[in-house]
């Protein structure tokens, strides 16, 4: 392979994602500007007169509120890395960030202690190292994660609508939360007596809402809090707004699973598609070594394998692009 060749095929995998980063970008702010959409009142546009306008009103405020708050959030995060001890929090692990590296650890020479005896070369040894001690243990704290944020997000609009009534009902803001703490299990129970619990010790409600946006990263939990906040600097109507926060979220899970059911053809292709390169070589390397060693063991053979895995993360990424709906 000429220098020519490889300049050109850097710069067409740059290219590739300098337009899938963008790709993304757009779509998120697609989405931001969906969500100020909401807020700002396309549920009650059918409505007329003082109250249309007073009611508008307070849906421009709340979304003005909501990217103010959005935009330091991300000036915040720009600072500021998502440590383990964060990454532990809104997992909802109750372990310390010594025993998420000692567990790192341990399934590192596990791992490589598998490659060990297996013989593997020296590089696959390396790479299975890292991926045991860096991969493997990051991807798990994302799927519990995940789970616990959809788990999150299935009881919050009922916590929301119980929250409504107790509000219309005449309990204060502090005691319906802790109803909701004591009401109800998992994710957002636990999130509930965290927020009492700061109440306990003096800090003010919409501060401790604020605080638990950090465990619970999502647009959802960043509307309850900039609501608290709302309501604590203007006395605003609470009860209006966590019912069309609890209405958005419905609608958001109806419009979720209907686009999962429609794109679900195009991500089992895409599956299927970057599945079966990886399942033919690896069953090639056991059934017939030397047809395959020599893309480990000659030169050219690495510089045709490094090329593959370029190739076949740029076409997974662009794949995982197309099939990623942003709701």
């Amino acid at each position: 392979m000429t220098m020519l060749q490889i300049i050109l095929v850097v710069a067409i995998t740059a290219l590739v994602i300098v337009i899938g980063l963008a790709i993304t970008l757009g779509q998120e702010r697609a989405r931001q500007k969906r969500v100020l959409g909401v807020i700002q009142g396309g549920a009650a546009s059918h409505q007329k007169g003082p109250k249309k306008d007073e009611k508008d009103k307070r849906r421009a405020d709340l979304a003005k509120k909501l990217k103010d708050a959005k935009e330091e959030d991300l000036k915040a995060d720009g600072k500021k890395k998502t440590t383990i001890a964060m990454m532990l929090e809104q997992a909802g692990l109750s372990i310390s960030v010594t025993q998420f590296w000692i567990f790192s650890f341990l399934l590192c020479g596990g791992v490589s202690f598998l490659a060990h005896i297996s013989h593997q070369p020296l590089h696959i040894k390396i790479a299975i190292a890292v991926i045991g001690l860096l991969g493997i243990p990051r991807f798990v704290l994302k799927k519990i994660t995940a789970r616990r944020q959809k788990k999150f997000l299935q009881e919050f609009p009922d916590a929301l609508e119980a929250t409504v009534r107790l509000l219309r009902a005449g309990m204060p803001v502090s005691e319906a939360i802790s109803m909701i703490a004591r009401e109800f299990e998992g994710p957002v129970g636990e999130e509930m007596e965290r927020i009492k619990d700061k109440q306990k010790i003096g800090v003010p409600l919409h501060e401790a809402a604020l605080e638990a946006t950090r465990r619970m990263p999502i647009t959802e939990m960043q509307m309850f809090a900039t609501g608290l906040s709302i309501q604590a600097q203007t006395g605003s109507s609470l009860s209006e707004v966590l019912t069309n926060l609890s209405n958005v979220i419905r609608s958001r899970f109806r419009l979720k699973r209907k686009v999962k059911a429609l794109s679900s053809e195009a991500v089992a292709s895409a599956s299927i598609i970057a599945a079966l390169p990886c399942l033919v070589a690896l069953a090639l390397y056991f059934v017939n070594y030397d047809y395959i060693s020599l893309l480990f063991t000659d030169s050219f053979g690495n510089v045709l394998l490094t090329g593959a895995i370029v190739w076949m993360s740029i076409g997974v990424f662009v794949m995982k692009v197309m099939i990623n709906f942003k709701i």
